[in-house]
């Protein structure tokens, strides 16, 4: 530009800016023409992108969320696999499971004669008639009419001319539009949360996902793994200003990776729903936020931190609570695991029971202090004068195998495994290694789905085989025995029921007429009516908590005076309900149809649970436990598969061992019993292993090693395997 010229060329500019509202050309002499925008725009599409900002990149933000799921990734979608749940059934032998001639002839007399009008074969199975016609059963004729002959509920017959919405947009359009909630529930087992058809499950925006760091978008980052975020950000080049820019933001991007990993979640997403995460994980991802805040002077309280961790990761948590402490703060962790409560600088072991015979300190000092007191259980096994012995030998009867080939869901990598039928199985692997992928989400609802007919859809597959000689699936996890404080021990077990029936046979039961019904506190007759038999009064503090208090008329005993009054060997029923099962068990010994019962509670360690005590108030150990007994008081055909996933958390070693004896009962009474864990006393236990792994998240889903504790403690690539080598070592030397 000549001088003198630049002042003018600039007022040039600025005016054709302003009159082509930001756009301008510039002409260059023989040269090509330049267009030049002030816009974030594409001059030749039309495609914009706003301001950018840090709320572009939120989908929790209107500005960055996809207009069509609202940021959420997916949207509750009619699933085809749950309306044609097999595909080699034909029309009329049900294949359309939602159009069920048993609970109503309309939609099935409708998709009749819709199917005769269009020549659509009926008797052959759905999956070999042509594409065309599945495809208008299922979406409909999109507005074309058809005749529809319909008998009404009076008789009179109704020649409607009307389209065909096809059994898909029927379950739709109910789910949205009634406004029955029952109409609502049935719809909604049919249909499943997928992945928005828009933005494919990354919730942002197009404008959001346009931008790009390192040839990535922000949703293909949050995709990796937190050691591959690492990996990503390090290898991550920069030039000029950019790099000045992002220096300081890259430093804090991978310090607070480092601390995720060093806290055992190396294995999670950086988009992985916080909804999904164990409780384990969530404490150990608030640990991280806290290691790196580099605070000093704070007393932290952490709750079993290492729930869910294999051993491996254990000892990377244990080194991020010693790191926290060296700062300056203190540390105090409620925890059963052997490995953390060694490297304490003070332990308190309290005890020396549990419920009402606990509640004192045993011993306090130093871990090597504490092994030395006898009245310590907890010291007992850290010193190896009380520990779970490894079986002298493994079950061997061959009774075939539940087979599963070719599982994708998550992470697994086509992975075959087989499940010996009949026997004590655990799944072990280090955090993140696909193990509840291949049981929960696999496994579990295969199974049900072929034996039970339930409706669950399980995940990526190819096929199931071996279970003939199974009847049933139950999962005994660890939620609530109950919701409500009217669920207790007694009634979940249906001990109550026996207990009612022996009060209602009583003399003076018997004088007043007093059936088994009077002595429920769910029903009117027996109950205090002052609380409907709830023992305690909620007052709403509206915007305070509301509190409980006992009832002024019963005084918390849940029944009427005339029903208190009646006695079995001196106890009203209110006082049996506030005994422990121990005493229970005693009180009950002449009547063996109850002793039995509670006799099943005392084997899996809740002797000191009272009857009456309110579910809600039972820990999820507690819970696991009260199902399990109440699966031992059943008859057993022996061919039920038992799955427990992490089975050990929250308990000690001494409630381990009566967990292990039980599990065992069940196997011997020919059951299978499938455990996911990492507690290795419960690993070396096991007939049979199958290792997931070597590593977590995108570094996992192959099975490593199978066999038994011996046979897997020899695989070198096993990390499970190398743990396990020095306890069975370490066991046997006892």
């Amino acid at each position: 530009v000549k001088d003198g010229v630049r002042s003018r060329v600039y007022d040039s500019v600025e005016a054709a800016l302003r009159l082509a509202e930001g756009y301008v050309i510039i002409s260059i002499i023989d040269g090509e023409d330049m267009l030049f925008s002030e816009h974030y725009a594409c001059p030749k599409c039309g495609f914009t992108v706003g301001e950018i900002e840090p709320r572009l990149f939120s989908f929790n933000a209107p500005y960055g969320a996809c207009s069509e799921c609202d940021g959420l990734g997916s949207k509750l979608e009619v699933d085809v696999d749950l309306v044609v749940p097999d595909r080699q059934l034909s029309i009329n032998d049900g294949a359309l499971a939602p159009w069920n001639p048993i609970s109503s002839n309309y939609y099935p007399e409708m998709l009749r004669q819709f199917c005769q009008q269009h020549d659509i074969a009926m008797d052959v199975p759905f999956d070999d008639l042509p594409a065309e016609h599945q495809k208008l059963v299922l979406h409909g004729s999109k507005g074309k009419k058809f005749h529809f002959y319909h008998k009404n509920d009076f008789g009179a017959v109704r020649d409607v001319n009307i389209p065909f919405e096809g059994v898909m947009n029927n379950i739709n359009r109910r789910y949205h539009e009634s406004s029955s909630d029952f109409t609502r529930k049935v719809m909604r087992e049919y249909m499943t949360e997928l992945a928005c058809q828009k933005c494919h499950g990354a919730r942002l925006n197009e404008q959001a996902l346009a931008v790009k760091v390192g040839n990535e978008n922000i949703a293909e980052v949050t995709q990796y793994s937190i050691d591959s975020a690492i990996d990503f950000f390090e290898k991550l080049e920069l030039e000029g200003a950019e790099k000045e820019i992002a220096t300081p933001i890259l430093r804090e991007i991978k310090s607070r990776l480092t601390f995720l990993r060093n806290v055992g979640l190396k294995y999670l997403t950086l988009s992985r729903i916080a909804g999904s995460l164990s409780g384990g994980e969530a404490q150990r991802i608030r640990l991280a936020t806290q290691i790196g805040s580099n605070l000093s002077g704070v007393l932290y309280i952490l709750d079993e931190p290492s729930i869910g961790l294999h051993q491996r990761d254990n000892d990377l948590l244990i080194e991020s609570m010693k790191s926290m402490r060296d700062l300056g703060n203190t540390l105090i962790v409620v925890e059963h695991d052997e490995e953390t409560m060694m490297q304490a600088d003070y332990l308190i072991d309290i005890g020396p029971g549990a419920g009402e015979f606990g509640g004192e300190i045993v011993a306090a000092g130093k871990p090597t202090e504490v092994m030395k007191v006898k009245e310590s259980i907890t010291g007992q096994y850290l010193a190896g004068t009380a520990f779970i012995p490894v079986p002298t030998e493994r079950r061997s009867e061959d009774r075939g195998a539940i087979l599963i080939e070719g599982a994708q869901e998550n992470n697994l990598k086509n992975v075959d495994a087989s499940i010996p039928i009949g026997k004590f199985v655990a799944v072990t692997g280090v955090s993140g290694s696909g193990k509840s992928s291949l049981v929960n989400r696999v496994l579990k609802p295969a199974l049900s789905r072929e034996l039970t007919r339930t409706k669950e859809k399980p995940g990526k597959f190819k096929r199931i085989s071996g279970y003939s000689d199974l009847e049933k699936v139950i999962n005994i996890d660890q939620s609530p025995i109950g919701r409500t404080p009217r669920s207790n021990p007694a009634t979940y077990t249906s001990v109550f029921d026996d207990v009612r029936a022996l009060f209602a046979s009583t003399n003076e039961a018997k004088m007043r007429g007093y059936s088994k019904g009077r002595f429920s506190f769910n029903v009117k007759g027996g109950r205090c009516e002052a609380c409907r038999g709830d023992g305690i009064l909620k007052i709403e503090m509206h915007f305070l908590p509301d509190i409980y208090v006992p009832c002024e008329v019963c005084h918390g005993r849940r029944y009427n005076s005339e029903t208190l009054e009646v006695k079995y060997k001196g106890k009203n029923i209110s006082e049996v309900l506030d005994m422990t099962i121990d005493e229970a068990l005693i009180y009950f010994e002449a009547v063996p149809k109850i002793k039995r019962k509670l006799q099943t509670i005392v084997d899996v360690g809740l002797g000191y649970v009272t009857l009456g005590q309110p579910a809600t108030t039972l820990s999820g150990g507690e819970a696991q436990r009260m199902k399990l007994a109440s699966e031992l008081q059943r008859v057993s055909t022996g061919k039920t598969l038992y799955i427990l996933d992490e089975p050990t958390t929250g308990l000690h070693t001494h409630d381990i061992a009566k967990l292990l004896e039980v599990l065992q009962r069940l196997v011997d009474q020919g059951n299978t019993v499938l455990v996911i864990e990492h507690n290795l006393d419960v690993v070396k236990t096991a007939d049979y292993i199958i290792d997931m792994g070597p590593e977590g998240g995108v570094g996992g889903g192959t099975v490593i090693a199978t066999g038994t504790p011996e046979e897997v403690a020899e695989v070198p690539e096993s990390h499970t395997g190398v743990y396990l080598k020095k306890v069975l070592a370490r066991d046997n030397a006892r």
